[in-house]
């Protein structure tokens, strides 16, 4: 199997906040919808006062499962989010073969694990001789930078 090309550690926290400005208002768009759904439902208006709340841990739900379905949607189609595809760097499944749901949720859980432990999965990919995250080896996935259009 041919050697791919890692990534640069800038070039992923790059991509990281380009993706964090399109995931972000959808989290936002997700929560209001559902705050829109408890008024409907309950019927909490109290007097024109639109200031009914989810609880947190709900809110907390939405947030995770919108993160899930956005990186899980785009790795599963193309390999690629938007930032990624902007940043020229494809998520690959290291057998070659498309990338699974069960490798999207090992990936998305691995990640969770590794910010938990202060980020140590995330740094790992600057020591790692293959440079990947220890979600990468969780899930059994890899990030490859693409090579420019003619080279």
């Amino acid at each position: 199997m041919a050697e791919i090309t890692s990534p640069s550690f800038p070039r992923r926290l790059i991509v990281l906040v380009y993706d964090s400005f399109l995931v972000l208002p959808l989290i936002m768009l997700v929560v209001a919808i559902a705050t829109g759904v408890q008024i409907a439902v309950t019927g909490d208006e109290s007097a024109g006062d639109y200031s009914a709340t989810l609880h947190p841990l709900l809110v907390q739900s939405l947030a995770v499962l919108t993160l899930v379905a956005f990186y899980g949607t785009f790795w599963r189609m193309r390999g690629q989010t938007l930032g990624m595809q902007a940043w020229r760097i494809r998520l690959r499944n290291v057998d070659g073969g498309p990338i699974l749901l069960r490798q999207v949720l090992l990936r998305c859980v691995g990640a969770a694990l590794s910010l938990g432990l202060l980020g140590a999965g995330f740094w790992w990919c600057l020591i790692d001789r293959h440079g990947r995250y220890w979600h990468d080896y969780i899930s059994k996935t890899e990030l490859e930078l693409i090579a420019k259009a003619g080279n």
